[in-house]
């Protein structure tokens, strides 16, 4: 499974059970280039979610076999966040439902 595909899957989960989902893409510029217009620093997770009863979570997403950058593993540390990756799915699936308490 891509990363992309996890992070499909992910979202249409959070949404089903309720969570609030950001998310930010890049946009292609007129000269061809992609440009996330975000200003700050390098490395923000993937995703936020919020649950208003199950919390908060910081998520980077990867690939089975995908690595963190410095500058990811920096925020993850700061936000308390994690990574979660398609093998992780059974884990995920609990936090989603509410079932299982996310630990950064």
């Amino acid at each position: 499974m891509t990363e992309a595909e996890f992070q499909d899957r992910v979202i249409a989960t959070a949404r089903l059970y309720g969570w609030m989902v950001h998310h930010t893409r890049p946009a292609r510029m007129a000269d061809g280039r992609w440009r996330t217009p975000v200003q700050g620093d390098k490395g923000f997770p993937d995703l936020v979610l919020a649950h208003e009863r199950h919390g908060r979570v910081f998520a980077e997403l990867k690939s089975d076999t995908g690595r963190l950058t410095p500058e990811q593993k920096a925020w993850l540390a700061v936000l308390g966040g994690v990574v979660w990756r398609p093998r992780d799915w059974p884990h995920v699936l609990a936090v989603l439902q509410g079932k299982e308490l996310q630990v950064g």
